[in-house]
């Protein structure tokens, strides 16, 4: 892009993304779970202390919760099977080397939790098949992306369509985020404010040095095992078990904070 094309694009888009992507998908979600608040009524109940709004959105948390939950734990089998990476654990490479085995075991994973579900509520297995389908949506977006991703640098296209290019990704994206968000809260003020946030911090790493982030090579798998472990406390909670709410940041800290150090112990090493 030109200069004025990527200021336009990290300003503007950055708004987008923040005011209208991560503002209007919380509002969506508790909308398609509590269809019963009306469409209006979903964005209110977003921001109101009302006790039978709660108590709607409370009743419909498990669907949210599940559907997030296999979201997220599919996301995880995917990088773990498929992806190419920096292999940070011992048994990283061998599972990597069977990637034909993701499509398995996502069947043998999905098939359970759709039992499973039904064993409890049948209005769970909704949302766990509701969960499997965004995967596999903005996962067929993501592979789309990374296909086209040469074509379009190398291409002249104008900077216009690749700022429409950029919003139709970064839309993809923030899926991820608003549903791993859930985990922690069921605040939809607080997902706003947290998925706000972390926009502009990873913009303005972005624009800042982009060379500096990519030398902690094991961070990328801190992410993916926190998602997992985020997945896991959203099934389980939509299934009733009782998760205390300070272990999902606790272990999101945790494992992030150790992939973080083991990163910079090996850039040390390379470096001497």
């Amino acid at each position: 892009m030109s200069h004025k094309a990527r200021r336009w694009f990290l300003f503007w888009g950055l708004l987008f993304a923040v005011f209208i992507v991560r503002g209007f998908l919380p509002w969506l979600l508790v909308w398609s779970v509590a269809p019963d608040l009306g469409f209006i009524g979903s964005f209110t109940a977003t921001f109101s202390n009302d006790p039978r709004v709660i108590d709607a959105v409370d009743r419909a948390s498990p669907l949210l919760l599940v559907g997030g939950g296999v979201f997220l734990v599919s996301l995880f089998l995917q990088w773990i099977f498929v992806e190419n990476k920096n292999y940070g654990l011992s048994g990283e490479k061998f599972i990597h080397k069977h990637g034909l085995w993701f499509y398995a075991i996502m069947s043998i994973f999905l098939t359970f939790m759709i039992w499973k579900c039904i064993s409890i509520d049948p209005f769970l297995a909704l949302g766990a098949s509701i969960g499997s389908s965004a995967f596999f949506i903005t996962h067929g977006f993501k592979k789309n992306a990374e296909e086209n991703e040469k074509k379009l640098i190398k291409s002249h296209i104008s900077d216009w369509s690749k700022i429409l290019y950029l919003e139709v990704i970064d839309t993809t994206f923030s899926i991820d985020g608003v549903i791993g968000a859930f985990a922690f809260t069921l605040s939809v003020p607080l997902i706003l404010f947290g998925n706000g946030l972390g926009a502009l911090v990873l913009r303005q790493l972005t624009v800042s040095n982009i060379e500096r982030i990519k030398k902690y090579i094991y961070l990328k798998n801190g992410a993916m095992y926190s998602v997992l472990v985020l997945g896991i406390v959203m099934i389980l909670d939509s299934f009733g078990v009782h998760i205390p709410h300070w272990l999902a940041p606790l272990s999101t800290f945790i494992i992030i904070g150790w992939f973080f150090y083991k990163s910079v112990l090996n850039h040390k090493t390379t470096n001497h």
